[in-house]
C-alpha cells in the first residue's frame, strides 16, 4: 500500500509511453536527378528511383535503353554527370562500398584454368587477406559454392564448365562478402528454364532471409513477375516504378510487356520501339 501526505493527493501510476514505431531502414539505393553523360550523349537523363532493403527491383527495358550504365554507375564503375546517388547511406563509388557490394556483369568474370573453388579461393584471399582470415576465407568459399549448387562441381576447371555453370561461379563469386547490395547485370541470358528458376529462387532466398537488397537488370519480360518492384526504362528514363501489379493496374492492361508499350505511349517517346528493340 503506497502512504501519501494529508491533503495531498493520490497520483494515479501511468504506463510508460509506447515506444515510437519502428522507422523503415534507409533505402539501399536512392537516386536523384541521375545524370549520365558519355561524350555528347546523355545516356541517364534526370533518374529519380529507389532501391529498398531486401527486395528485388527489377530493371526491364529494351537493349541500349541505359541499364548497364545504371548498373556501372551505382557500383561506381562510371562516373555520374550531375544529380545525387546514394549507395548503402554513402556516396556511388566510396571506397567503404567495395565489400558491400556485389556485382556480376554479362560475361562471366573467372580464369578457366583455375577450378571453381580455386577461383573462389583467390577472390576471398582479395577480400580477406592474412592468415588471420583463414577460416573465414574457407567458410565464405563453401558457402558460396552451395548457394549457387556447385559443390559437386567445385573441383572442376572453370573453362570445363557450360556457359550457365560459369555464370553461376560469377554469382558465387560475388556473394562471398555477404552482401547488402547485389547487382546483376542480366544473370540468366543463356540460361536453361530450370536454372532460370532455381537462381530466381535463390534470388528470393537472398532478400527473405538475409535482407539483401537485388537489382537485377533483364529484357525478358516475364522476369519481372518474379521481382517485388520494376523500373521501366525507355531511352534513358525511367517510364515508372511500380510493382508489377500496379503496373498493370494503372495501365489497364493484363501483362508487363504490355504495360510498357502503353506506357512508352503515353511518354510519346521519339520513335515507337522496333520489334528488335521490345522486350521480350
Amino acid at each position: 500500500m503506497m502512504n501519501y501526505e494529508p491533503g495531498s493527493t493520490p497520483v494515479t501510476p501511468t504506463s510508460p509511453p509506447n515506444p515510437p514505431p519502428p522507422s523503415s531502414p534507409p533505402p539501399a539505393i536512392e537516386a536523384q536527378g541521375l545524370t549520365v553523360v558519355r561524350g555528347t550523349r546523355t545516356v541517364l537523363r534526370a533518374l529519380d528511383f529507389t532501391v529498398r532493403p531486401g527486395s528485388i527491383t527489377g530493371l526491364l527495358g529494351p537493349s541500349g535503353c541505359g541499364k548497364t550504365t545504371l548498373m556501372r554507375t551505382v557500383v561506381g564503375t562510371q562516373a555520374r554527370a550531375t544529380g545525387t546517388l546514394d549507395v548503402l547511406g554513402r556516396p556511388a563509388g566510396h571506397p567503404a562500398l567495395r565489400t558491400r557490394i556485389g556485382y556480376v556483369t554479362q560475361a562471366p568474370s573467372v580464369y578457366t584454368d583455375l577450378t571453381v573453388r580455386q577461383n573462389l579461393d583467390y577472390f576471398a584471399a582479395v577480400l580477406h587477406p592474412g592468415r588471420a582470415h583463414r577460416d573465414t576465407r574457407r567458410a565464405a568459399v563453401t558457402r558460396a559454392i552451395g548457394d549457387v549448387d556447385l559443390t559437386s562441381h567445385a573441383d572442376a576447371l572453370a573453362g570445363a564448365l557450360s556457359g550457365g555453370q560459369r555464370s553461376r561461379v560469377s554469382l558465387a563469386v560475388a556473394l562471398l562478402s555477404s552482401p547488402d547490395l547485389l547487382v546483376l547485370d542480366e544473370p540468366t541470358v543463356g540460361l536453361d528454364p530450370v536454372l532460370r528458376r532455381d537462381l530466381w529462387d535463390l534470388f528470393h532466398r537472398l532478400a527473405a532471409d538475409r535482407g539483401a537488397a537485388l537489382l537485377i537488370s533483364s529484357h525478358v519480360m516475364d522476369e519481372a513477375e518474379r521481382c517485388h518492384r520494376l523500373l521501366l526504362m525507355r531511352e534513358g528514363r525511367v517510364l515508372a516504378e511500380d510493382t508489377p501489379d500496379a503496373l498493370r493496374h494503372r495501365t489497364g492492361t493484363d501483362t508487363v510487356e504490355a504495360a510498357f508499350l502503353h506506357l512508352v505511349d503515353e511518354a510519346g517517346a521519339d520513335t515507337p520501339p522496333t520489334p528488335e528493340e521490345l522486350p521480350r
